[in-house]
């Protein structure tokens, strides 16, 4: 009897070891999914300007803190977007996590945001910033809050 009690623990520790194994591997997989987003999001803001980007890679129902506004959806990011006088928009995560359901995730890092004023003068501005992912129904992840 001693015998199945050592075979039954270790049968269930082995279990729990796949089991936490399996949602390690799932959670770094998710994470790269961001990163790979973030990066491409990123890309696409260089090459095609903030607007297209901003409004490829958010929600219907994502959000924008600019200048201690909230600006609130799709269509209220596009108009905002509209009006965006930008000559470079860099930026890079430093961090990822994802929840562990997969649904959610979060990155920041630094920014660094040049424009044109009034008076034509280029003028750099550089910064923290914070992104909330969620999972679509179609598997892409898009940003909630940036």
């Amino acid at each position: 009897m001693k015998t199945f009690y050592v075979i039954f623990i270790a049968i269930v520790l082995v279990a729990c070891e796949n089991s936490l194994t399996k949602k390690f591997n799932h959670i770094e997989k998710w994470k790269n999914e961001i990163l790979e987003t973030e990066h491409n999001f990123a890309v696409m803001a260089q090459k095609e300007g903030m607007n297209k980007a901003f409004l490829a890679y958010v929600a219907d129902n994502g959000v924008l803190l600019r200048n201690d506004s909230i600006i609130n959806g799709k269509k209220a990011i596009s108009d905002y977007m509209k009006n965006a006088t930008s000559k470079g928009l860099n930026w890079k995560p430093s961090f990822v996590d994802v929840s562990s359901s997969g649904d959610l995730g979060y990155t920041y890092g630094k920014y660094t945001y040049t424009y044109q004023d009034s008076t034509g003068k280029d003028i750099t501005s550089t910064g923290i910033f914070h992104t909330v992912w969620k999972r679509q129904t179609d598997g892409s992840w898009k940003f909630v809050w940036d």
